[in-house]
């Protein structure tokens, strides 16, 4: 049954971040230790990464952070303003009014905590072909606290929301804000949305995915991603398609609507796991040349995925609207997009 649009249907909760992208040779990711198709958090080794970037490669800004992104996507599908809310951390400078406005003329309702004495996080995006490596500042987007969602406003939108959308990054940040809301969605019979986010989440974050994984409804990763989510679950296979069904029929909290278990993994198709059933979903062929950065690729495909399912479509609408989005944003710099979506 296909669900009535309106404000604050779905909840984010994320790191807001200015990305700063280039793309730049191998030689520049060795030099800092970098991999492709790799995310990490910004260390002492990486202290001039910034420095060197603009000075030797024409770099682009544009608004950032997964989980913001992906609210921006759903937006620009929909039309709809203020269908999807946003909550994160940032620093009172003039990169978090760039991000603000931005993300406000994309139709997102913006609820950022301002942080005194911390600047607002950036992602660098390092662009070798058609790989990219993300290394990120959190900054101000790592101090997010509960007490922002305690706040009377705040709380009757988080109350009101069907949906909410969290990464695996932000269980780094507040616990007790993924604790809050998978305690929401008990209460209300919501869905709880996630995002591994990255490899290296599973493994720091064991303990915390153990605790959270029977309250999540939708569950997004790219193949290197759910291998070592699995891992991190004790799911012994190498077979991907055995260990999605065992994410799929992992115990889940309210038993009422079978989890879906959805992999990306670039050109290859999207796999989706639902109770026992693997389905697989083709990507229509992008010319080499058309590709200029798929860095947005992944928050792309869930905005596209999630701008339907919102609305209660099937699950091939929801996959095909999430390959399609993907394809026209890896043709821009940035998680960028103009005009109106013309997706039918």
């Amino acid at each position: 049954m296909a669900n009535v649009l309106r404000e604050n249907l779905l909840i984010g909760i994320g790191h807001p971040l200015l990305d700063i992208t280039a793309m730049v040779d191998i030689q520049f990711l060795t030099k800092y230790n970098l991999k492709k198709n790799d995310a990490v958090i910004a260390t002492e080794q990486h202290q001039n990464v910034y420095k060197e970037l603009v000075k030797e490669y024409p770099v682009t800004y544009t608004v950032g952070g997964s989980i913001q992104n992906t609210l921006r996507i759903i937006q620009w599908l929909i039309e709809t303003p203020k269908v999807t809310t946003f909550f994160g951390a940032v620093g009172r400078d003039d990169l978090s009014n760039i991000l603000s406005d931005k993300a406000t003329r994309d139709g997102v309702n913006v609820n950022y905590q301002y942080v005194d004495k911390e600047l607002t996080g950036t992602c660098i995006v390092l662009i070798t072909g058609k790989s990219r490596s993300l290394c990120t500042n959190p900054a101000s987007s790592r101090l997010f606290k509960i007490e922002h969602l305690q706040i009377p406003a705040n709380k009757s939108l988080l109350d009101t929301a069907d949906y909410y959308y969290m990464g695996g990054f932000f269980l780094s940040v507040s616990v007790d804000t993924v604790l809050e809301i998978a305690k929401i969605v008990v209460a209300n019979k919501r869905q709880f949305l996630f995002n591994i986010s990255a490899p290296f989440i599973c493994k720091n974050y064991k303990d915390a995915l153990l605790e959270f994984m029977p309250y999540f409804d939708v569950v997004f990763g790219n193949k290197s991603e759910i291998e070592a989510f699995a891992e991190a679950l004790q799911i012994k296979s190498s077979n991907i398609d055995k260990i999605i069904v065992d994410l799929a029929k992992w115990p889940k909290i309210i038993g009422t609507k079978p989890r879906i278990i959805v992999l990306t993994q670039g050109e290859n198709p999207v796999i989706v796991g639902i109770e026992d059933t693997i389905l697989k979903f083709p990507i229509a062929k992008i010319e080499d040349e058309a590709i200029v950065d798929t860095n947005g690729a992944g928050d792309a495909f869930v905005g596209g995925f999630l701008a339907q399912y919102i609305q209660g479509k099937d699950l091939e609408v929801c996959v095909n609207c999430g390959i399609w989005t993907a394809s026209k944003i890896i043709q821009k710099i940035g998680c960028t997009f103009e005009g109106k979506a013309l997706y039918k």
